[in-house]
């Protein structure tokens, strides 16, 4: 029999309901992941980013209460959600580029400029 996310300490509905949406049925699937993956898979589904969070399920893993993390602890965490954080954007593309790349405008090989720089056209001879 599986136990409910929720039955973790410092976990609620919420958490819950984005552990099912990210494919972690329950407690038991979430412990075995461990607190990096669950929230990378999470990411991945569409979830938020927000450090409290993140720390909050380390912490929950850990049976801690959840402002249990502080000092060199919590500055590791930091690191670690912003390089999870990172991964999980991969190249930043602008709003226009994004729709055009939706609807099969833009060649799969486009190059991009970075916002604000205009591509530069290079002349002949």
């Amino acid at each position: 029999m599986s136990t409910p996310v929720s039955s973790i300490r410092n976990l609620g509905p919420a958490m819950e309901q984005a552990c099912h949406r990210a494919g972690i049925p329950d407690a038991e699937t979430l412990r075995a992941l461990g607190a990096d993956e669950t929230y990378r898979r999470l990411l991945a589904t569409g979830g938020r980013p927000h450090f409290i969070g993140y720390y909050v399920l380390h912490m929950a893993l850990q049976g801690r209460p959840w402002n249990d993390c502080r000092g060199k602890e919590k500055e590791a965490l930091r690191q670690r959600f912003d390089a999870l954080v990172a991964e999980g954007r991969g190249p930043t593309l602008s709003a226009l580029e994004r729709a055009l790349d939706e609807i099969g405008v833009r060649p799969k090989s486009a190059p991009t400029a970075p916002a604000g720089k205009p591509r530069r056209e290079q002349a002949d001879g």
